[in-house]
């Protein structure tokens, strides 16, 4: 491993080790940079070569504001939690092969995360789909490992918080596997210090209304998703969170007075009065069962939401023999809806688990 200054277990523990310069250089031995993969609202990625094996990963360097003890200790906590998920080896999450920080001056360290490398995200999946699109046997098959590795996240404490089609991974073989998870308070410095700006599209309302938030904030996302994977572009396109609520509300109608939460500065009245759509109006090839489960999905009060658990064992899959390989949860009780108030849209937080 090559942390310069720490070294994770399981346990999360830390060790002191030697100077960041050393360990820089002993990454750029290690690692061959070949192609930039993309620029995001969380740092460059980079296609490279590990040179001991040969195999290829993927490089993403993120900045973190440093103390006077070096690096957070949020970060040393986040970072062990996702090492600590290579002991599962779980077939839908893309793993965590190796970190190194280095200095780049005395209030900021640059951390590069090596994840193993996959050539396509679901984004250009999609897009590779000839006419008529998708058959249905195939969106299961997605729908079932998407949701087969955010049931293993979930129970392990971890809420996503940025699904979108750009952090699913699938293979050549067709194999899903979830990126970026996790990784939002390791992200919040360079989220601060960039321009780019995080798509609102798969965002829960209770995310665009800076309200509460849990793991539901999840499920919304694969509802956006789930749709996605029939029509091949995305459900809900707005441009403000006030805008993404409006074209939200379009389809599942205007909530009422009651479901509002109460700990948000936009009211209910704020908004026109909208009855329910058919899901069929905006997803017409989708059948009854996979309407009823994205509804299911896309439900504005997160507590009635379904969760990754409920929605593998929905008639919709009962026809798709493949099953999940069975995840080991974590010793607290409320790793499901563990409950967190973000600061702002841009920049929520994982809380202490």
């Amino acid at each position: 491993m090559l942390w310069s200054r720490y070294v994770y277990t399981f346990a999360g523990a830390c060790d002191f080790l030697e100077e960041p310069r050393n360990m820089a250089k002993e990454m750029r031995d290690q690692y061959e940079p070949v192609a930039e993969i993309g620029v995001g609202a969380y740092g460059t990625v980079y296609k490279a070569r590990d040179l001991q094996s040969g195999k290829f990963v993927a490089l993403k360097n993120v900045r973190v504001q440093t103390n006077e003890n070096g690096l957070p200790l949020s970060t040393v906590r986040e970072v062990a939690l996702l090492k600590r998920l290579e002991h599962f080896d779980h077939p839908n999450i893309v793993k965590l092969m190796d970190v190194c920080a280095s200095a780049r001056t005395d209030r900021e360290t640059k951390v590069t995360l090596v994840f193993e490398h996959v050539d396509q995200d679901l984004k250009t999946y999609l897009k590779k789909v000839p006419s008529p699109g998708l058959p249905v046997e195939s969106i299961k098959d997605l729908m079932k490992q998407l949701l087969c590795g955010l049931e293993f996240l979930h129970l392990n404490c971890i809420v996503h918080r940025d699904l979108k089609p750009e952090n699913i991974l699938v293979t050549s073989a067709g194999q899903v596997k979830l990126a970026d998870f996790g990784l939002a308070r390791i992200y919040s410095c360079q989220m601060a210090l960039t321009p780019v700006v995080v798509t609102l599209w798969y965002r829960a309302p209770e995310v665009l209304l800076q309200s509460t938030y849990a793991t539901p904030v999840d499920i919304w996302s694969v509802g956006c998703i789930f749709a996605e994977m029939y029509i091949r572009k995305p459900l809900f396109c707005g441009n403000s969170e006030a805008d993404q609520l409006c074209k939200i509300f379009e389809m599942i109608g205007l909530p009422s007075e009651e479901e509002w939460p109460v700990d948000v500065t936009l009211s209910c009245s704020a908004f026109s009065a909208r009855r329910p759509q058919p899901v069929e109006t905006f997803v017409p090839e989708i059948d009854d069962l996979g309407a009823k489960l994205m509804l299911e999905m896309l439900t504005f009060s997160p507590e009635r939401r379904i969760s990754a658990s409920q929605a593998l064992h929905h008639p919709f899959f009962a026809d798709h023999t493949e099953t999940c390989s069975k995840p080991e949860p974590c010793s607290h009780d409320t790793a499901e809806r563990g409950i967190v108030k973000p600061p702002s849209v841009e920049t929520e937080k994982r809380p202490d688990i």
